[in-house]
């Protein structure tokens, strides 16, 4: 794989043709554990389907595509979760550790203007953390909620990005 300084990493419109993707990407069992807060059953391809086709039926929520040199890498999306602005998104194991999820991040967040903006993540993703960190995210807070992929309660932190941090 190619170094991330010299590779393209874009985002565009998610379409139908990426959830075949997307849904593999789901599968692979430490990817989940890591993300923790995930599909009850990540092998369920009909709740995956109907997840998605909310997902793509809301034009309140802003979800993007992230390709790396123009393969199909994961997701990032924007929506309202726990009455706030919130971003989240899935890189495909296969791609973790090559700034791939900083840089679609950032770029993610020029077109996002909202602001305040939040995201949680399980306190034992050290690599997540660190992508909203250098994304001008600030811990803010914690929370404990119920993990489909530990089957138990998993502490997180709370991170806000602020009006003048992007």
């Amino acid at each position: 794989m190619e170094n991330i300084v010299t590779s393209d990493v874009q985002l565009r419109d998610v379409i139908e043709e990426d959830l075949p993707v997307f849904f593999v990407q789901q599968l692979d069992s430490a990817a989940n554990y890591m993300a923790a807060f995930t599909a009850k059953d990540p092998t369920d391809r009909d709740a995956f389907t109907a997840h998605w086709v909310k997902v793509l039926g809301d034009k309140t929520i802003q979800k993007k595509t992230i390709l790396f040199n123009g393969h199909i890498v994961g997701h990032i999306s924007n929506f309202e979760q726990f009455g706030v602005p919130a971003v989240s998104y899935w890189i495909g194991k296969e791609y973790w550790g090559n700034g791939i999820a900083t840089k679609a991040l950032s770029k993610f967040l020029d077109h996002v203007k909202t602001r305040p903006l939040y995201a949680r993540v399980a306190k034992d993703n050290i690599a997540s953390i660190r992508v909203l960190q250098k994304c001008n995210f600030k811990i803010s807070g914690e929370d404990k909620g119920f993990s489909n992929a530990r089957t138990e309660d998993v502490e997180e932190f709370i991170l806000i990005l602020d009006t003048n941090d992007h």
